[in-house]
């Protein structure tokens, strides 16, 4: 299993605790067998979760400039016709994936193109499904403008457990479909807007994979 670089501080900060939790029972509790082993469990648990967590497992991406990959694993929880205010200033067509603890986190460009727009924006710590998560919370929001000219936007937002967006797209970066663009810590959300007339290829409630799964197809 492959480690996200991200993960590497947040593990090494776990194993010190660890270590430093099972020192201190050891210590102070030496006769009591059924806590040490209590927390033996307890540490082991918890270091696999965090583990899991920053996963980042190679996948084959089937690129195609018609098709918009989906850029995050999880659940879809909103397909909506709605304004973007932010910077395109039209009607578009929101697509909301929610990233578990349990999904892998890391964060996939779902067109070809070029970044004409990159903006972190510091914000409340809504949970991700919230409404409003996508306009108060901490979000990023990246542009990609393909060969053609067609923009889409990609917003990662901040939940009530994910306090560190990470971002890596920078305006006037190239970037390959699937690539992977940026990665958000302990659960939150991901939209993108989509030009009206845009096909959708999922649904409500269905599960996707960041890279893989077809979300959409240009018309």
């Amino acid at each position: 299993m492959t480690i996200h670089k991200e993960g590497y501080t947040s593990i090494a900060i776990c194993i010190l605790f660890i270590f430093v939790l099972n020192t201190l029972i050891q210590f102070f509790f030496p006769d009591f067998v059924w806590l040490r082993w209590f927390v033996y469990i307890c540490s082991f648990a918890l270091f696999v979760t965090v583990l899991q967590f920053f996963r980042s497992p190679y996948i084959q991406v089937l690129t195609n400039d018609k098709n918009i990959i989906c850029p995050a694993d999880g659940k879809v929880v909103v397909i909506e016709e709605i304004e973007e205010t932010e910077y395109l200033k039209d009607r578009r067509i929101q697509v909301s994936v929610f990233m578990s603890p349990i999904n892998v986190h890391v964060n996939r460009t779902p067109v070809a193109g070029t970044v004409s727009y990159s903006k972190y924006h510091p914000g409340k710590f809504l949970v991700a499904w919230h409404p409003k998560s996508s306009t108060e919370n901490e979000r990023t929001t990246v542009v990609i403008e393909d060969n053609k000219g067609i923009k889409v936007l990609v917003r990662q937002i901040a939940g009530a457990l994910a306090r560190r967006i990470v971002c890596y797209a920078k305006i006037g970066d190239q970037v390959e479909q699937g690539q992977e663009f940026g990665f958000i810590k302990f659960g939150s959300r991901v939209d993108i807007f989509l030009p009206l007339g845009t096909d959708i290829k999922v649904k409500l409630g269905e599960v996707v994979k960041g890279g893989i799964t077809i979300l959409a197809e240009l018309k």
